[in-house]
């Protein structure tokens, strides 16, 4: 699945064999909906541009599907994550256990919710050994960038959905997800790599509260696409500004 991208994805991709379907971006969810849709086969594995199997994974995948899957309707396991140098294996960001294996006949990328979004299947889910390994961010700039655009469709996704945020979640919320990962999770067991990971995690819940908040007091969180960028710019309909465009390696 490709959403018009404009360097040799495409390219490399067709040369390798795959078939290539090219698709306006509307969201996360349901963009690998789509293309879960298009398969060849029931059975289908999700990944993302920044994930890759890793040999212990692959061998478990194969396994499962040598044993006809094993009345399982998918398969989780754990996403293990490059920081900056290294893999965390603790905290928040470790085992982080996705279903991304299953038999599409029997579910997919469902309901409304275009981030964060997840796969659910109608049966049974069981959990194979390995991990799938991702390479989430390339310097702490595009991190940021991105945590900022999460946090902004969140609160909007949120804010359509009738939820608020209060004056008690600003102050703790970003508390509690730097203490519980960095510390109740075991966070720190993961060195500096672990305490940056912690506060920025916890940065993008602040956001995400304080962009909430500003919309439902008829707030803008970003300039309306194509007005004017002054101090003030206009609130949009609603509180709800315009979708954002996918991160470029998505």
């Amino acid at each position: 699945m490709d959403s018009h991208s404009t360097d040799a994805t495409v390219a490399i991709a067709e040369a390798k064999g795959a078939r290539v379907f090219l698709r306006r971006f509307e969201g996360f969810r349901s963009q690998k909906q789509f293309a879960v849709e298009q398969a060849a086969h029931d059975w289908v594995l999700c990944l993302d541009a920044d994930e890759r199997v890793s040999p212990a994974l692959r061998d478990a995948i194969l396994a499962a599907r040598d044993t006809g899957f094993n009345g399982a309707a998918g398969y989780r396991f754990a996403r293990l994550s490059d920081y900056f140098g290294r893999f965390l294996r603790h905290g928040n960001a470790y085992p982080d256990r996705v279903l991304r294996l299953f038999d599409r006949r029997r579910g997919g990328w469902r309901g409304t919710r275009e981030i964060h979004e997840a796969a659910s299947v109608d049966g049974p889910v069981q959990t194979l050994a390995g991990d799938l390994i991702h390479y989430p961010y390339r310097s702490l700039e595009q991190q940021l960038a991105k945590t900022q655009k999460y946090a902004r469709m969140m609160a909007e996704h949120d804010f359509a959905r009738g939820k608020r945020a209060s004056l008690a979640k600003l102050v703790l919320a970003p508390a509690w997800r730097f203490w519980r990962g960095y510390l109740l999770r075991g966070g720190f067991r993961d060195g500096w790599h672990g305490l940056v990971y912690a506060y920025v995690r916890a940065n993008y819940v602040r956001q995400k509260t304080v962009m909430l908040w500003l919309l439902q007091n008829n707030q803008a969180v970003a300039d309306p696409v194509g007005g004017p960028s002054g101090p003030n710019p206009v609130a949009p309909v609603g509180g709800v500004s315009t979708p954002i465009a996918p991160p470029k390696d998505s």
